[in-house]
């Protein structure tokens, strides 16, 4: 079991804070449990798409000066079609992606079981072409064979360039089409506010642009957890990004007004 905090690590490496490493590859620390972290890329990514193609609708809609039950329909409608495709997506890459790597470790085991010596020289004209000696190489794949196990995850790095993570399509999936709805519907909040508060009137879009943006920055920021970047400087890219977005199906709906 590894004794590094790989929290702690990475502050570590951003602060470059050397004896902040040591402290973190020491065995004080807790090992980090990845076990709920390997879904936050499904939960902010699905966020992100969520609330900006929802918004895309809403911006499209306003855009068009249509009421207020049209940008509930499209929205609502967006939101779940939309969710359920990217999950479906989802689920399908994430069971391909599994799937392809058992094949392709069922067949490594295979070779290493039936020609260990080719597979062997293969590793050692690997290590050699990243550097070391061949008597280097030799010595390291002696000891590496001992481990039958540990022999066939490094050839799965190194020969195939495949990192193997236990991930579980359906929830993978499940995560992605829930995250959408949650951010999905903050564009709609306003709309839907406004059927019970008529006083929100003509400021129905404005308020569904501050939550969009508001929300879309938190979600940026967040989207550190995955990319390691700067919080702000991820947040603020991503609300322009999303902004660009808005505004385009702002300016279609604006243009295309006289077809409704």
């Amino acid at each position: 079991m590894l004794t590094r905090n790989l929290d702690k690590a990475r502050e570590a490496y951003r602060n470059k804070d050397i004896d902040a490493t040591i402290k973190a590859h020491n065995k004080g620390y807790e090992p980090h449990n990845e076990g709920q972290g390997k879904y936050i890329k499904s939960l902010v990514y699905g966020g992100l798409d969520g609330i900006i193609t929802t918004f895309a609708v809403v911006a499209g809609v306003a855009g068009a000066a249509l009421n207020t039950g049209i940008v509930l329909i499209m929205g609502f409608a967006n939101l779940i079609a939309d969710g359920l495709s990217m999950a479906i997506g989802d689920y399908l890459s994430t069971k391909a992606e599994v799937e392809y790597q058992q094949v392709e470790r069922e067949r490594e085991t295979w070779e290493v079981e039936h020609y260990p010596e080719g597979e062997m020289q293969e590793m050692v004209e690997i290590y050699m072409a990243k550097g070391m000696s061949e008597e280097d190489a030799k010595q390291m794949m002696d000891i590496l064979s001992k481990n039958k196990k540990a022999w066939i995850d490094v050839m799965m790095v190194e020969e195939l360039g495949i990192v193997e993570e236990e991930e579980s399509p359906i929830r993978n999936a499940l995560v992605t089409f829930f995250s959408f709805l949650v951010f999905g519907f903050i564009p709609l909040i306003a709309y839907v506010l406004s059927s019970f508060i008529p006083d929100i009137g003509d400021s129905t879009f404005v308020l569904a642009i501050v939550l969009t943006g508001v929300t879309l920055f938190i979600l940026g920021a967040l989207k550190v957890k995955v990319t390691e970047r700067n919080w702000f400087t991820s947040g603020l890219e991503m609300l322009v990004v999303g902004g660009i977005a808005a505004v385009a199906a702002y300016l279609i709906g604006k243009v295309l007004s006289g077809l409704a």
